[in-house]
């Protein structure tokens, strides 16, 4: 088993009045005690649109703790920044970025395994929330997306546990590079990096099928 990183919280959310009509599940609280771990998601935690969130292949999203000083050389010293989970993540943890993991990783937390199913991409409602305007566009420009896992197996994990990659999976697919070649415009990708990315094993159903109508 490969050195884990330690979770610092697992987060939670239900959908909240975010833009006039518009509902998020974006503001989470940490669970105190244990969470539980189930195939659609953390117990209690819900998202507001399930036709862009949720489902088996996004059942918990993952955003690097790392980049949160980046972001505060560029916002400065923005009050989210210093919140739980600016960026709506249920897991809070410092360690890895998406240039240190790849589709179909597969880690132990707590008795929970996940294995990382794609990127996150990036919407309006990080600009929204932030109150900043582009920082969905930066997202892009600099790749620090976040990614999103699938549950293998179900279990219960707290703060303060470690989450241990048990399995690589696509060594040559980081996170970050299939993110830049499907979304970042300026990446240019070739047919056949597209075909690559289409057939990984473990990527979404939902981010292979864009993948396959981007090749046609």
């Amino acid at each position: 088993m490969m050195a884990g990183v330690t979770v610092r919280s697992i987060c939670i959310g239900q959908p909240q009045p975010f833009n006039g009509a518009e509902m998020s599940a974006v503001a989470k609280l940490p669970v105190s005690g244990d969470a539980e771990i189930r195939d659609f998601g953390i117990v209690g935690d819900m998202v507001a649109d399930t036709r862009v969130h949720g489902g088996i292949d996004m059942a918990i999203h993952h955003y690097p703790r790392d980049h949160y000083d980046w972001w505060r050389e560029r916002l400065g010293p923005h009050p989210l920044l210093d919140s739980a989970n600016a960026f709506g993540e249920n897991i809070v943890a410092s360690g890895l970025t998406e240039s240190d993991v790849h589709i179909a990783d597969r880690f132990r937390l707590g008795t929970a395994v996940l294995e990382i199913s794609q990127p996150r991409q990036p919407c309006w409602k990080i600009d929204h929330r932030f109150g900043v305007k582009g920082m969905a566009a930066e997202v892009v420009r600099s790749h620090r997306s976040g990614w999103y896992y699938r549950v293998l197996e179900e279990g219960f994990a707290r703060a303060g546990d470690e989450l241990h990659r048990i399995e690589k999976g696509h060594e040559d697919w980081p996170v970050a590079r299939v993110f830049a070649k499907i979304y970042d415009k300026t990446s240019q990708p070739q047919r056949e990096e597209l075909e690559a990315i289409a057939s990984l094993e473990g990527l979404s159903d939902k981010l292979r099928h864009r993948v396959r109508k981007a090749i046609c």
